[in-house]
């Protein structure tokens, strides 16, 4: 009978002290937010620029057919600030809260996540990216919107530059709202009804006179994330604008944007592992 040492035994201590050791490979730098981000940006703008000009002409006619809809029943004064002002984030709306639903939703359902799953960005650098590249897209016809509803109404144009902060704050809790809509329906179908819902709601609170509205109906308003870019927006057309007033619309903006960015992410790495 042959012995065999215990040294070369598989299972010993020194049969594995024996073994060359295999350096462990190193893992490639984790992506940054920022690079990440921009890169994501560039990439969902180059992909829908194909259907920017369809995507801008649909959002301003229908803002500007309610302008003029709404000339016939308002003829000035504080109620036409609100129509001019809701008519102009309405753009904001229609884009950044309608189409991302529906895009996200349509996303999930088609397997799409799964590619961006398998790319080095961190899940926040795809929802924010695709948000500013769907909400890039409406600056030109917000600007138009309001530049015609102040014409047809007699609203100064000093202020329109209100429109840098109002169009990008309103933007990201629309954006950040549409994502997660999109992100949490379990049916593209439902995320497209969700973000229809949605955009009536900003017409229908957005664009209407608050004064005019029942108390049930403007409490309603008030949970609305832009009403309060519009607000912003219509506080500006009077001679004396109550900028705090304004500062504290746009914060309830940021803030709103910020958590339902957030959410949205969360939805993301949700949708994403499934």
């Amino acid at each position: 009978m042959s012995v065999v040492p215990a040294e070369v035994l598989p299972g010993s201590a020194l049969a594995s002290d024996e073994r060359p050791r295999r350096a462990a490979a190193e893992l490639g730098p984790r992506a940054r937010l920022w690079p990440s981000l921009a890169a994501v940006y560039r990439a969902q703008l180059s992909r829908a620029r194909v259907a920017r000009i369809p995507l801008l002409f649909v959002a301003t006619f229908q803002s500007v057919g309610i302008l003029i809809m709404m000339r016939g029943v308002v003829d000035g004064g504080s109620q036409a600030e609100a129509v001019v002002a809701g008519s102009s984030i309405l753009v904001v709306a229609f884009v950044a809260l309608n189409l991302l639903a529906q895009y996200f939703g349509q996303l999930r359902a088609t397997g799409g996540l799964d590619h961006y799953a398998t790319l080095p960005v961190p899940p926040a650098a795809v929802v924010l990216g695709a948000a500013g590249a769907y909400a890039s897209f409406t600056v030109p016809g917000t600007v138009v919107t309001a530049v015609f509803g102040c014409v047809l109404f007699g609203l100064p144009l000093t202020n329109l530059w209100i429109l840098i902060a109002v169009i990008p704050l309103a933007g990201a809790a629309l954006a950040g709202l549409g994502a997660a809509l999109g992100l949490l329906a379990p049916r593209p179908e439902l995320a497209t009804l969700l973000g229809q819902l949605g955009m009536s709601a900003a017409l229908l609170l957005g664009v209407l006179p608050p004064e005019r509205m029942p108390e049930l109906v403007r409490i309603a308003r008030d949970l609305l994330p832009s009403t309060y870019g519009v607000d912003a927006y219509a506080r500006t057309f009077s001679g004396r604008a109550e900028w705090a007033q304004v500062l504290g619309d746009l914060a309830v903006c940021a803030g709103v944007g910020v958590i339902s960015l957030a959410v949205a992410t969360w939805a993301y790495r949700r949708a994403a592992v499934r």
